[in-house]
Protein backbone atom coordinates (compact mmCIF):
# COMPACT_ATOMS: atom_id res chain seq x y z
CA UNK A 1 0.00 0.00 0.00
CA UNK A 2 1.21 3.48 -0.99
CA UNK A 3 1.90 6.08 1.86
CA UNK A 4 -1.05 8.17 2.69
CA UNK A 5 -0.40 12.04 1.51
CA UNK A 6 -2.02 15.37 2.83
CA UNK A 7 -5.28 16.02 0.89
CA UNK A 8 -4.52 19.27 -1.93
CA UNK A 9 -7.70 21.67 -1.22
CA UNK A 10 -8.89 22.65 -4.42
CA UNK A 11 -7.29 25.60 -6.65
CA UNK A 12 -10.96 27.49 -6.59
CA UNK A 13 -10.66 28.09 -2.36
CA UNK A 14 -7.48 29.76 -2.26
CA UNK A 15 -8.62 33.08 -2.98
CA UNK A 16 -12.23 32.95 -0.99
CA UNK A 17 -12.10 35.58 2.13
CA UNK A 18 -15.06 36.67 4.03
CA UNK A 19 -13.50 39.59 6.18
CA UNK A 20 -16.71 39.89 8.38
CA UNK A 21 -16.44 36.24 9.85
CA UNK A 22 -12.79 36.31 9.44
CA UNK A 23 -12.37 38.96 12.06
CA UNK A 24 -13.97 37.12 14.57
CA UNK A 25 -10.69 35.19 15.29
CA UNK A 26 -8.99 38.05 16.33
CA UNK A 27 -12.07 38.92 19.12
CA UNK A 28 -11.93 35.67 20.28
CA UNK A 29 -8.42 35.75 21.41
CA UNK A 30 -8.93 38.78 23.41
CA UNK A 31 -11.74 37.12 24.99
CA UNK A 32 -9.78 34.17 25.99
CA UNK A 33 -7.57 36.88 27.49
CA UNK A 34 -10.52 37.72 29.84
CA UNK A 35 -11.49 40.71 27.91
CA UNK A 36 -14.99 42.05 27.08
CA UNK A 37 -16.46 42.33 23.65
CA UNK A 38 -18.71 45.00 22.35
CA UNK A 39 -20.06 42.86 18.68
CA UNK A 40 -20.49 45.87 15.70
CA UNK A 41 -19.04 43.51 12.92
CA UNK A 42 -22.21 41.44 11.64
CA UNK A 43 -25.38 42.44 10.40
CA UNK A 44 -27.80 39.74 12.69
CA UNK A 45 -30.19 41.61 14.24
CA UNK A 46 -31.65 39.55 16.75
CA UNK A 47 -28.09 39.57 18.45
CA UNK A 48 -29.33 42.58 19.45
CA UNK A 49 -33.16 43.75 20.21
CA UNK A 50 -34.52 43.07 17.35
CA UNK A 51 -37.12 39.39 17.72
CA UNK A 52 -38.59 37.85 14.90
CA UNK A 53 -42.02 38.31 14.29
CA UNK A 54 -44.08 35.64 16.53
CA UNK A 55 -46.72 35.45 13.49
CA UNK A 56 -43.78 34.30 10.76
CA UNK A 57 -42.63 31.61 13.70
CA UNK A 58 -45.95 30.41 13.72
CA UNK A 59 -46.68 29.93 10.15
CA UNK A 60 -43.22 27.99 10.05
CA UNK A 61 -44.39 25.77 13.37
CA UNK A 62 -48.26 25.90 11.69
CA UNK A 63 -46.19 24.08 8.62
CA UNK A 64 -44.65 21.88 10.83
CA UNK A 65 -47.68 20.97 12.35
CA UNK A 66 -49.64 20.12 9.26
CA UNK A 67 -46.81 17.24 8.27
CA UNK A 68 -45.11 19.92 5.67
CA UNK A 69 -41.67 18.54 6.53
CA UNK A 70 -41.01 16.64 3.76
CA UNK A 71 -39.74 17.82 0.63
CA UNK A 72 -40.89 20.86 -1.61
CA UNK A 73 -41.30 21.73 -5.36
CA UNK A 74 -37.62 22.86 -5.93
CA UNK A 75 -38.24 26.33 -6.87
CA UNK A 76 -40.86 26.75 -3.77
CA UNK A 77 -43.86 25.96 -2.04
CA UNK A 78 -46.90 27.59 -4.06
CA UNK A 79 -48.16 29.95 -1.33
CA UNK A 80 -44.81 31.47 -1.42
CA UNK A 81 -44.09 31.81 -4.76
CA UNK A 82 -47.26 33.28 -5.05
CA UNK A 83 -47.06 35.75 -2.03
CA UNK A 84 -43.88 36.60 -3.50
CA UNK A 85 -44.88 37.63 -6.88
CA UNK A 86 -47.92 39.74 -5.13
CA UNK A 87 -44.73 41.27 -3.22
CA UNK A 88 -43.00 42.16 -6.94
CA UNK A 89 -45.78 43.60 -8.30
CA UNK A 90 -46.63 45.87 -6.10
CA UNK A 91 -43.10 47.09 -6.59
CA UNK A 92 -43.60 47.58 -10.61
CA UNK A 93 -41.66 44.57 -11.09
CA UNK A 94 -43.45 42.20 -13.51
CA UNK A 95 -41.61 38.19 -12.78
CA UNK A 96 -41.02 35.86 -15.20
CA UNK A 97 -39.66 33.47 -12.77
CA UNK A 98 -39.37 32.77 -9.11
CA UNK A 99 -37.06 30.46 -6.86
CA UNK A 100 -37.44 30.00 -3.54
CA UNK A 101 -33.85 29.40 -2.12
CA UNK A 102 -31.73 28.81 1.18
CA UNK A 103 -31.18 32.46 1.94
CA UNK A 104 -30.55 35.13 -0.43
CA UNK A 105 -26.98 34.03 -0.51
CA UNK A 106 -28.36 30.46 -2.96
CA UNK A 107 -30.05 32.92 -5.06
CA UNK A 108 -27.06 35.10 -5.69
CA UNK A 109 -25.00 31.86 -6.24
CA UNK A 110 -27.45 30.04 -8.65
CA UNK A 111 -27.57 33.08 -10.80
CA UNK A 112 -23.54 33.37 -10.97
CA UNK A 113 -23.15 29.67 -11.19
CA UNK A 114 -25.85 29.36 -14.24
CA UNK A 115 -24.18 32.65 -15.94
CA UNK A 116 -20.31 33.09 -15.96
CA UNK A 117 -17.87 30.96 -17.31
CA UNK A 118 -14.20 30.43 -16.37
CA UNK A 119 -12.54 33.59 -17.29
CA UNK A 120 -15.52 35.53 -17.39
CA UNK A 121 -16.15 38.84 -15.43
CA UNK A 122 -19.11 40.35 -13.51
CA UNK A 123 -18.66 43.89 -12.34
CA UNK A 124 -19.22 44.43 -8.50
CA UNK A 125 -19.57 47.66 -6.24
CA UNK A 126 -16.47 48.24 -4.13
CA UNK A 127 -16.85 48.70 -1.44
CA UNK A 128 -19.53 45.58 -1.34
CA UNK A 129 -20.53 42.40 -0.16
CA UNK A 130 -17.47 40.09 -0.02
CA UNK A 131 -19.93 36.79 -0.76
CA UNK A 132 -19.95 38.10 -4.33
CA UNK A 133 -16.21 38.01 -4.87
CA UNK A 134 -15.71 34.43 -2.84
CA UNK A 135 -18.57 32.93 -5.86
CA UNK A 136 -16.77 34.40 -8.26
CA UNK A 137 -13.25 33.12 -6.74
CA UNK A 138 -15.01 29.44 -6.45
CA UNK A 139 -16.16 30.08 -10.19
CA UNK A 140 -12.80 30.85 -11.44
CA UNK A 141 -14.29 33.72 -13.07
CA UNK A 142 -13.15 38.00 -12.07
CA UNK A 143 -14.94 39.91 -9.58
CA UNK A 144 -13.92 43.48 -11.21
CA UNK A 145 -14.41 45.98 -9.10
CA UNK A 146 -16.09 49.27 -10.20
CA UNK A 147 -15.73 52.60 -7.89
CA UNK A 148 -18.47 53.54 -5.76
CA UNK A 149 -18.15 57.96 -5.13
CA UNK A 150 -17.95 58.85 -1.59
CA UNK A 151 -18.10 62.08 -2.38
CA UNK A 152 -21.21 61.66 -4.22
CA UNK A 153 -22.95 59.73 -1.00
CA UNK A 154 -21.75 56.43 -1.76
CA UNK A 155 -23.76 56.46 -5.65
CA UNK A 156 -22.06 53.70 -7.99
CA UNK A 157 -19.60 55.63 -10.34
CA UNK A 158 -21.25 55.04 -13.53
CA UNK A 159 -18.28 56.53 -15.86
CA UNK A 160 -16.22 53.94 -13.92
CA UNK A 161 -18.16 50.97 -14.31
CA UNK A 162 -18.30 51.82 -18.21
CA UNK A 163 -14.72 51.51 -18.08
CA UNK A 164 -14.40 48.15 -16.36
CA UNK A 165 -16.91 46.46 -18.89
CA UNK A 166 -14.73 44.19 -22.37
CA UNK A 167 -15.72 41.28 -24.31
CA UNK A 168 -15.64 38.83 -21.31
CA UNK A 169 -18.08 40.86 -19.27
CA UNK A 170 -21.44 39.36 -18.37
CA UNK A 171 -23.34 40.81 -15.83
CA UNK A 172 -23.29 44.17 -13.03
CA UNK A 173 -24.28 43.84 -9.00
CA UNK A 174 -26.14 46.59 -7.67
CA UNK A 175 -26.25 46.36 -3.86
CA UNK A 176 -29.14 48.67 -2.65
CA UNK A 177 -28.94 49.81 -0.34
CA UNK A 178 -25.47 48.95 -0.22
CA UNK A 179 -23.79 46.95 2.67
CA UNK A 180 -21.54 48.30 3.47
CA UNK A 181 -21.81 52.05 2.82
CA UNK A 182 -25.75 52.44 3.40
CA UNK A 183 -26.09 53.71 -0.19
CA UNK A 184 -29.35 54.41 -1.30
CA UNK A 185 -29.56 54.79 -4.89
CA UNK A 186 -31.22 57.63 -6.80
CA UNK A 187 -33.75 57.04 -10.00
CA UNK A 188 -31.16 58.84 -12.07
CA UNK A 189 -28.10 56.57 -11.62
CA UNK A 190 -30.12 53.30 -11.47
CA UNK A 191 -31.52 54.45 -15.30
CA UNK A 192 -27.79 55.04 -15.75
CA UNK A 193 -26.83 51.63 -15.20
CA UNK A 194 -29.17 50.09 -16.92
CA UNK A 195 -28.88 51.70 -20.32
CA UNK A 196 -25.20 50.60 -19.53
CA UNK A 197 -26.53 47.29 -19.11
CA UNK A 198 -28.45 47.47 -22.54
CA UNK A 199 -25.58 48.86 -24.29
CA UNK A 200 -23.44 45.82 -23.62
CA UNK A 201 -26.14 43.16 -23.38
CA UNK A 202 -25.40 42.72 -19.67
CA UNK A 203 -27.70 40.85 -16.90
CA UNK A 204 -28.16 43.10 -14.08
CA UNK A 205 -27.89 41.40 -10.57
CA UNK A 206 -29.93 43.81 -7.99
CA UNK A 207 -29.39 42.82 -4.60
CA UNK A 208 -32.37 44.39 -2.35
CA UNK A 209 -32.63 42.43 0.52
CA UNK A 210 -32.53 45.83 3.02
CA UNK A 211 -35.17 47.43 0.59
CA UNK A 212 -37.45 48.36 3.30
CA UNK A 213 -34.88 49.47 6.33
CA UNK A 214 -34.91 52.79 4.23
CA UNK A 215 -33.67 55.99 7.04
CA UNK A 216 -34.69 58.75 4.71
CA UNK A 217 -38.12 59.72 3.36
CA UNK A 218 -37.26 58.73 -0.25
CA UNK A 219 -39.09 55.19 -1.97
CA UNK A 220 -36.68 52.05 -2.68
CA UNK A 221 -36.82 51.76 -6.35
CA UNK A 222 -35.78 48.25 -7.92
CA UNK A 223 -34.01 48.30 -11.81
CA UNK A 224 -36.42 45.85 -12.70
CA UNK A 225 -39.52 47.96 -11.90
CA UNK A 226 -37.87 50.33 -14.88
CA UNK A 227 -36.89 48.19 -17.68
CA UNK A 228 -39.09 45.33 -18.16
CA UNK A 229 -37.29 44.16 -20.64
CA UNK A 230 -33.85 43.86 -19.68
CA UNK A 231 -32.95 40.54 -17.96
CA UNK A 232 -32.57 41.21 -14.26
CA UNK A 233 -32.61 39.02 -11.33
CA UNK A 234 -33.86 40.55 -8.21
CA UNK A 235 -32.49 39.34 -4.98
CA UNK A 236 -34.48 39.45 -1.13
CA UNK A 237 -35.56 37.39 1.55
CA UNK A 238 -36.19 36.67 5.35
CA UNK A 239 -32.84 37.80 7.47
CA UNK A 240 -32.77 41.25 7.11
CA UNK A 241 -36.03 43.18 6.73
CA UNK A 242 -38.16 40.68 8.20
CA UNK A 243 -35.59 40.12 11.22
CA UNK A 244 -34.78 36.32 10.63
CA UNK A 245 -31.49 35.30 9.30
CA UNK A 246 -31.68 32.06 10.72
CA UNK A 247 -34.17 30.74 8.93
CA UNK A 248 -32.43 31.02 5.66
CA UNK A 249 -34.84 31.63 3.38
CA UNK A 250 -34.64 34.10 0.16
CA UNK A 251 -35.65 34.29 -3.24
CA UNK A 252 -34.76 35.51 -6.63
CA UNK A 253 -37.11 36.93 -9.12
CA UNK A 254 -36.13 37.06 -12.76
CA UNK A 255 -37.42 39.55 -14.91
CA UNK A 256 -36.96 40.50 -18.54
CA UNK A 257 -38.19 39.25 -21.69
CA UNK A 258 -39.02 35.89 -21.67
CA UNK A 259 -36.92 34.53 -25.13
CA UNK A 260 -33.96 36.60 -23.54
CA UNK A 261 -34.08 34.65 -20.01
CA UNK A 262 -35.83 31.74 -20.95
CA UNK A 263 -32.61 29.64 -20.93
CA UNK A 264 -30.82 31.14 -18.41
CA UNK A 265 -33.76 30.57 -15.96
CA UNK A 266 -33.73 26.77 -16.74
CA UNK A 267 -30.27 26.71 -15.75
CA UNK A 268 -31.18 28.12 -12.61
CA UNK A 269 -33.86 26.10 -12.10
CA UNK A 270 -31.43 22.95 -12.61
CA UNK A 271 -29.42 23.73 -10.00
CA UNK A 272 -32.46 24.59 -7.76
CA UNK A 273 -33.79 20.78 -8.66
CA UNK A 274 -30.32 19.42 -8.04
CA UNK A 275 -30.27 20.29 -4.25
CA UNK A 276 -33.65 19.42 -3.63
CA UNK A 277 -35.36 22.16 -1.98
CA UNK A 278 -34.93 25.08 0.67
CA UNK A 279 -36.66 24.40 3.89
CA UNK A 280 -40.41 23.37 3.21
CA UNK A 281 -41.94 24.25 6.97
CA UNK A 282 -40.45 28.11 6.83
CA UNK A 283 -41.27 28.81 3.29
CA UNK A 284 -44.73 28.74 4.94
CA UNK A 285 -43.25 32.15 6.94
CA UNK A 286 -43.22 34.03 3.36
CA UNK A 287 -46.62 34.73 2.70
CA UNK A 288 -46.99 35.71 6.61
CA UNK A 289 -43.60 37.88 6.32
CA UNK A 290 -44.82 39.93 2.89
CA UNK A 291 -48.53 39.92 3.83
CA UNK A 292 -49.20 39.73 7.24
CA UNK A 293 -48.35 42.61 9.88
CA UNK A 294 -45.55 44.90 8.84
CA UNK A 295 -45.11 46.80 12.69
CA UNK A 296 -42.03 44.91 12.92
CA UNK A 297 -40.61 46.85 9.96
CA UNK A 298 -41.95 50.41 11.39
CA UNK A 299 -40.13 49.76 14.73
CA UNK A 300 -36.91 48.33 13.37
CA UNK A 301 -36.84 51.79 11.46
CA UNK A 302 -37.65 53.69 14.20
CA UNK A 303 -34.75 52.22 16.08
CA UNK A 304 -32.39 52.46 13.39
CA UNK A 305 -33.03 55.92 12.44
CA UNK A 306 -32.05 57.03 15.88
CA UNK A 307 -28.94 54.97 16.59
CA UNK A 308 -27.77 56.16 12.53
CA UNK A 309 -28.32 59.21 14.18
CA UNK A 310 -26.37 59.13 17.20
CA UNK A 311 -23.53 56.84 14.94
CA UNK A 312 -22.78 59.51 12.78
CA UNK A 313 -22.82 62.80 15.44
CA UNK A 314 -20.23 60.56 17.09
CA UNK A 315 -18.17 59.36 14.13
CA UNK A 316 -17.54 62.79 12.76
CA UNK A 317 -17.33 64.29 15.98
CA UNK A 318 -14.14 61.94 16.73
CA UNK A 319 -10.60 63.53 15.16
CA UNK A 320 -9.44 61.40 12.55
CA UNK A 321 -12.76 59.79 11.25
CA UNK A 322 -15.40 60.82 8.68
CA UNK A 323 -18.52 59.43 7.96
CA UNK A 324 -21.30 59.34 5.29
CA UNK A 325 -24.77 59.38 6.52
CA UNK A 326 -26.28 56.09 5.85
CA UNK A 327 -30.02 56.34 3.86
CA UNK A 328 -30.38 52.28 4.78
CA UNK A 329 -29.60 49.30 5.83
CA UNK A 330 -27.93 49.37 9.42
CA UNK A 331 -24.06 49.71 8.36
CA UNK A 332 -21.78 53.14 8.77
CA UNK A 333 -18.27 53.18 6.97
CA UNK A 334 -16.13 55.58 8.14
CA UNK A 335 -13.46 56.67 6.42
CA UNK A 336 -9.78 57.04 8.68
CA UNK A 337 -8.20 60.37 8.23
CA UNK A 338 -4.63 58.97 9.02
CA UNK A 339 -2.46 57.18 7.70
CA UNK A 340 -3.28 53.48 8.54
CA UNK A 341 -3.78 50.51 6.92
CA UNK A 342 -7.27 49.63 8.12
CA UNK A 343 -6.80 45.81 8.95
CA UNK A 344 -4.29 47.03 11.62
CA UNK A 345 -6.48 49.83 12.67
CA UNK A 346 -9.36 46.97 12.76
CA UNK A 347 -7.06 44.63 14.97
CA UNK A 348 -5.97 46.98 17.04
CA UNK A 349 -8.91 48.42 17.88
CA UNK A 350 -9.77 44.87 18.79
CA UNK A 351 -7.23 43.99 20.94
CA UNK A 352 -6.97 47.18 22.76
CA UNK A 353 -10.80 48.04 23.10
CA UNK A 354 -12.48 45.27 22.42
CA UNK A 355 -14.73 46.76 20.04
CA UNK A 356 -15.26 44.85 17.26
CA UNK A 357 -15.13 46.12 13.69
CA UNK A 358 -14.63 45.22 10.01
CA UNK A 359 -11.69 46.68 7.92
CA UNK A 360 -12.82 48.52 4.74
CA UNK A 361 -10.32 46.88 2.53
CA UNK A 362 -12.39 43.70 3.66
CA UNK A 363 -15.15 44.61 0.98
CA UNK A 364 -13.14 45.32 -2.29
CA UNK A 365 -9.73 47.05 -3.58
CA UNK A 366 -11.80 50.11 -4.05
CA UNK A 367 -11.34 52.88 -2.29
CA UNK A 368 -7.68 53.06 -1.46
CA UNK A 369 -8.43 55.16 1.39
CA UNK A 370 -8.66 53.34 4.94
CA UNK A 371 -12.03 52.27 6.19
CA UNK A 372 -14.17 50.07 8.11
CA UNK A 373 -17.31 49.03 8.44
CA UNK A 374 -19.63 48.80 11.48
CA UNK A 375 -23.42 47.97 12.17
CA UNK A 376 -25.25 50.68 14.29
CA UNK A 377 -27.95 47.70 15.30
CA UNK A 378 -27.24 47.79 19.19
CA UNK A 379 -29.08 50.11 21.98
CA UNK A 380 -27.81 53.39 22.21
CA UNK A 381 -26.37 52.82 25.43
CA UNK A 382 -23.97 50.10 24.10
CA UNK A 383 -22.91 52.31 21.18
CA UNK A 384 -22.22 55.55 22.97
CA UNK A 385 -19.83 53.19 25.12
CA UNK A 386 -18.31 51.85 21.70
CA UNK A 387 -17.76 55.71 20.71
CA UNK A 388 -16.41 56.38 23.54
CA UNK A 389 -13.83 53.43 23.65
CA UNK A 390 -13.04 54.68 19.71
CA UNK A 391 -12.61 58.34 21.03
CA UNK A 392 -9.88 57.05 23.55
CA UNK A 393 -8.36 54.68 21.43
CA UNK A 394 -7.82 57.34 18.14
CA UNK A 395 -6.85 59.57 20.64
CA UNK A 396 -3.69 57.20 21.33
CA UNK A 397 -3.64 56.10 17.59
CA UNK A 398 -3.67 59.33 15.74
Amino acid sequence: MGELKKVRPSHRTENIAYAIRDIVCVAERRAEQGGDLIYLNIGDPIQFDFRTPPHMIEAAYEAMRAAHTGYSSSLGVPEAVAAIRRKARQKGIEPYEILVTNGASEAIDFALSALVNKGENVLVPSPGYPLYNALLSRLIGEARPYALDEANGWQPDVDHMARQIDERTRAIVLINPNNPTGAVYSEETLRQVIALARAHNLVLLSDEIYDQLILNSKPHISPAALDPELPIITFNGLSKCYLAPGFRIGWAVVSGAPELVEDYTEAMRKMARARLCASHPKQFAIPSALEGDQTHIQEAVSKLRRRRDLTVERLNAIPGISCQRPDGAFYAFPRLEVPVYDKDFAIDLIRETGVVVVHGSGFGTLPRTPHFRMVFLPPEDVLSEAFDRLESFMRRYA
